[in-house]
């Protein structure tokens, strides 16, 4: 009688060792794996952001037309692919790939149409401001546009 049942108690403690080897098994591959996966799917090294435009106000532009009366006040960041080469702005004077970078982004938005900075649009315009700036710098050197302020007059 003592042999009957100690054989279900063993089964139970020989089934809970199992799970619990069993869920360390499934903890261990999914924080390996899954997890430093999904963390390193960009697969790329930390970006150096640019402010465009003045600290305070951004970037304020004209747009539909010299006669249109419609203003953009737009304040955006650029995260872009460091570059070794470029050195750092640290004063009030920006440098060379901060200007041209501006002034790609000032002449795309200033050949938008109204109807372009419709909210549902504003992916699109990020799209088109990366592939500009890429365009104008090479090397596909903007990894994301974030658009900070947005003020359409």
């Amino acid at each position: 009688m003592a042999d009957s049942r100690k054989f279900p108690v063993m089964l139970i403690v020989a089934l809970i060792v199992v799970g619990l080897i069993l869920a360390g098994g499934v903890s261990y591959f999914i924080a390996t794996k899954v997890i430093t996966t999904k963390s390193d799917a960009k697969g790329r090294e930390p970006g150096t952001f640019v402010k465009l435009g003045d600290a305070k106000e951004g970037l304020v532009i004209n747009i539909g037309g010299v006669n249109s009366g419609r203003y953009l006040k737009i304040s955006m960041i650029l995260e872009l692919k460091p570059d070794k080469k470029e050195q750092v702005s640290g004063g009030k004077t920006a440098t060379p790939e901060e200007i041209r970078a501006q002034d790609a982004v000032i002449q795309l938005l200033r050949m938008q149409k109204v109807e372009d900075f419709e909210p549902g649009k504003q992916e699109r315009l990020k799209e088109a401001i990366k592939a500009e700036v890429n365009r104008v710098l090479g090397d596909e050197r903007v990894y994301e546009v974030y658009i900070t302020n947005f003020v359409l007059q």
